[in-house]
């Protein structure tokens, strides 16, 4: 019983230990997207970021060995929220669209994140970003999932066959990224998630589906 109890206090301890790191890292997660929305991923430095969340510089190294195991790890969360997120809004064409409005709205609650991902897919633009693969394949991975999703109406007869699936893809995303620049330059002016569900109701419209 002894061996046994000594046993669960050290596995007590070590989850203890594992969530304590758990914490530890989201703590500097988001302090680096707050300095990556600041400075930009280029600019930012590892220190300060260690700064503000109280750590070390091999305290926070730790943890994150580089700048691009932070941006890596950014990335990836990222990732797992809007999978998870756009998931309940996959099953139609009508769905995915008023998915999209959902996704604005959330995310009008999320500036400091929007701004940072924002100047990260602009700096990935340049020849050796380490996130510019990243934001390539996500590019690509959004226009695909979309042009499916209207392919798949078009086969069940739900809207015009004529219609480019692909250049429609292309039409939203471009849409998208319009309206959050301009919300990102001026929020307290410019509606975003309003601009993003009037666009979705004409294009529900046109394509002779119900908003």
């Amino acid at each position: 019983m002894a061996e046994l109890s000594e046993q669960q206090t050290g596995e007590e301890k070590r989850r203890r230990r594992s969530r304590k790191g758990e914490t530890r890292r989201a703590e500097i997660l988001t302090a680096a997207m707050r300095r990556f929305a600041e400075d930009g991923y280029q600019n930012a430095a590892i220190g300060d970021i260690a700064r503000d969340v109280g750590l070390s510089l091999p305290g926070l190294l730790h943890h994150f060995p580089t700048k691009v195991d932070l941006l890596l790890a950014i990335l990836a969360q990222r990732d797992l929220e809007s999978a998870d997120f756009i998931e309940h809004y996959r099953s139609d064409l009508s769905g995915l669209l008023k998915g999209m409005v959902a996704i604005f709205r959330r995310n009008a609650d999320m500036i400091e994140v929007v701004r940072a991902f924002a100047i990260l897919n602009a700096e990935s633009l340049m020849k050796d970003h380490p996130a510019k693969a990243w934001f390539l394949a996500r590019a690509t991975q959004m226009q695909n999932d979309i042009a499916a999703t209207f392919e798949r109406a078009i086969a069940d007869g739900a809207i015009d066959a004529r219609i480019d699936s692909r250049a429609m893809a292309a039409e939203l995303i471009a849409v998208m990224d319009g309206l959050q620049m301009l919300w990102l330059r001026d929020p307290d002016r410019f509606d975003m998630v309003g601009g993003l569900e009037a666009y979705v109701g004409r294009l529900l419209t046109s394509l002779s589906l119900e908003g």
